[in-house]
């Protein structure tokens, strides 16, 4: 009896607080010239803008319709062939789904991906920041040249990194710490905070996140996932995959209320929808679900194809050109690539060689992994520069509903695994109280993504270099770099231009990201493997023709990569590819307290 009352008490005060705000949301929309709406006529809050001119760019509302469009082409395509499979058998012991089951649930998987309807304002899917063209990452080259977070459902909040891609992501193993080598290795995200501690997925467990963080999809609960699915046009396939009943949750009705307004319009309470511990268990347990099927679309041969020159290499059916074994040789030598984008290759003989002939541990390149992930899972701290672009150090305003994603403005500094581990500023709580102890030799890391895909761009514009035509993307947690050549120049050249200013301040008569590097946003623990690899120009060219090798799609088409309609660009050199969106840095505050100041404290002090 005693719980009932609470949870009655608890639902009533929830109601008024979701009344309360929802009358104060439609008084603005319905009064204020900046209104706006969903493509499917959704009253939205006004626009938060609170970025200086030129942060945002000029194209972003038709842009932004563009993706949405292509993202509703591609769920149709997905509900059509769900409708065409064969329905599964569920027979066996364990039950198993017979035939195509794999199938169902990785279809389920990609409905889930292109679905807008689970954002509150039915605005953007999943996808919307990981677009198949582009492997998965961002399909807005205005946003890649300037803001370099996508923005949410709320717009204009943004996040504070670039949209990793999804292909080999799913191959991450559950976040641990090497005491050997006294190195992280594992997780998802940039700063490996999908861990992977409780559904041993660190993948499914990173698709977990982007419903309720409140830059991007910005769900108030997990609970609102359930209330939306519940309606969803593939609840058969949900229910076929996991039982009759389980989406049959009891919600009150105040949830659709509260479930179309984002995170951030309830303060700090979490799970504002009123469930009592039987419903909130069961819709968890549909939030897992979620994870696992995300996960499976990511894990198929749709995402992680398997099926760029690389592979058909491996398999005998391709030779690399002159210029392709070039940059192959120097990835795997004088650039010291190899040492974490590991190729999977340089193992013993197979089959061992004639007794006397040549010792077993000769290396003669034959494949140790069939399908090597060029990644070997750790993190490392690169020196990138801070990035004054990134949208997120603008947002320290608050919004319509009160909330201020960055009130610390540019005393932020992005320690990566470092914050993670303290469960600091902008990162989720970490589930391992052991793991804190090495904050101060992980600040400034960032995880080791594969190098797949890393050339991947649309068919009309095919490929990520100036004069092109090509596709704009960004790279490395912040954008800075532009393009694959100045990607692989700043590794060679890094401390070989290495100047005592921030981006945007190079001293006269030198070009940033040629010969101007500018110093990093985190100097501890630097990564010295790389920054004077003494490459020629030629051996850097050679180095971005390998990469473009890593591109699925060679052996067979990669799904859906046929469905950018933007444009391309063309022009200019790959060299100083972006530089025309340079902007200078401000002077910068110290680093607040509430990152830098978080025990355990940094080994030296951060700029």
């Amino acid at each position: 009896m005693r719980t009932r009352v609470i949870i009655t008490v608890s639902g009533t005060l929830a109601i008024v607080l979701g009344a309360t705000i929802l009358s104060h949301a439609v008084s603005a929309q319905t009064s204020s010239p900046a209104q706006t709406s969903s493509p499917d006529g959704v009253a939205k809050p006004p626009v938060y803008d609170p970025y200086p001119p030129g942060i945002l760019p000029s194209d972003l509302n038709s842009e932004l319709a563009r993706v949405v469009r292509e993202v509703d082409f591609i769920e149709g395509r997905a509900l059509a062939q769900w409708k065409a499979l064969t329905p599964p058998v569920l027979t066996g012991q364990p039950p198993t789904l017979q035939g195509t089951g794999t199938a169902a649930i990785e279809a389920l998987g990609e409905l889930m991906n292109y679905d807008r309807n689970i954002s509150p304002f039915r605005d953007i899917a999943c996808a919307s920041c990981h677009m198949p063209y582009v492997a998965f990452s961002g399909p807005i080259p205005s946003v890649n040249l300037t803001m370099v977070a996508y923005p949410g459902t709320v717009h204009f909040r943004a996040g504070k990194r670039t949209a990793q891609r999804y292909p080999y992501a799913p191959f991450f193993p559950v976040l641990q710490y090497n005491q050997v080598q006294g190195a992280f290795f594992g997780g998802n995200f940039w700063d490996s905070r999908a861990t992977g501690y409780l559904l041993r997925n660190p993948d499914g467990e990173q698709a977990q996140h982007p419903p309720v963080d409140t830059q991007e999809m910005g769900n108030p609960d997990t609970a609102c996932i359930a209330f939306k699915l519940q309606k969803a046009s593939y609840r058969s396939l949900i229910e076929e995959i996991w039982g009759r009943g389980t989406l049959d949750i009891d919600f009150p009705a105040v949830t659709e209320k509260i479930c179309a307004l984002p995170g951030g319009a309830f303060g700090t309470n979490n799970t504002p929808v009123p469930l009592g511990p039987e419903e909130r268990t069961r819709a968890n347990q549909v939030y897992d679900h979620w994870a696992q099927a995300l996960d499976a679309y990511e894990q198929s041969v749709q995402v992680s194809a398997f099926s760029s020159k690389f592979d058909a290499f491996l398999e005998g059916a391709y030779t690399l050109t002159a210029q392709e074994k070039a940059g192959y040789d120097l990835f795997r030598g004088k650039a010291n690539c190899n040492s974490c984008h590991l190729d999977g290759r340089s193992t013993a003989p197979t089959p061992p060689p004639p007794e006397g002939t040549a010792p077993n541990s000769q290396d003669t390149g034959a494949a140790a992994a069939t399908e090597p992930l060029f990644t070997c899972f750790g993190s490392a701290n690169l020196g990138v520069p801070l990035n004054p672009r990134d949208a997120f150090y603008y947002q320290n305003k608050p919004d319509f509903f009160g909330f201020t994603a960055n009130p610390y403005g540019f005393g932020y500094r992005d320690l990566g695994l470092g914050t993670f581990l303290r469960s600091g500023f902008g990162a989720a709580p970490s589930p391992n109280a052991t793991w804190t102890q090495f904050a101060p030799v992980s600040d400034g890391q960032m995880q080791t993504s594969s190098a797949r895909n890393v050339a991947m761009a649309p068919k009309q514009c095919p490929t990520t270099e100036a004069p092109g035509p090509y596709f704009q993307k960004e790279f490395f947690h912040n954008g800075y770099i532009k393009s694959l050549k100045q990607l692989v120049h700043f590794y060679n050249t890094r401390d070989v231009y290495k100047f005592n200013v921030t981006s945007g301040h190079c001293p006269p008569g030198k070009t940033e990201k040629v010969d101007c590097w500018p110093m990093p946003e985190v100097e501890n623990n630097l990564d010295k493997t790389v920054g004077n690899l003494q490459l020629t120009d030629q051996e850097e060219d050679q180095i971005v023709v390998f990469l473009q090798t890593l591109t699925d799609g060679f052996t067979r088409p990669y799904s859906n990569s046929d469905t950018f309609t933007g444009a391309c660009m063309q022009g200019g050199s790959a060299k100083t590819q972006g530089n025309e969106f340079l902007i200078p840095t401000p002077p910068l505050p110290p680093c607040t307290s509430a990152v830098c100041g978080v025990p355990p404290l940094p080994t030296m002090p951060i700029p």
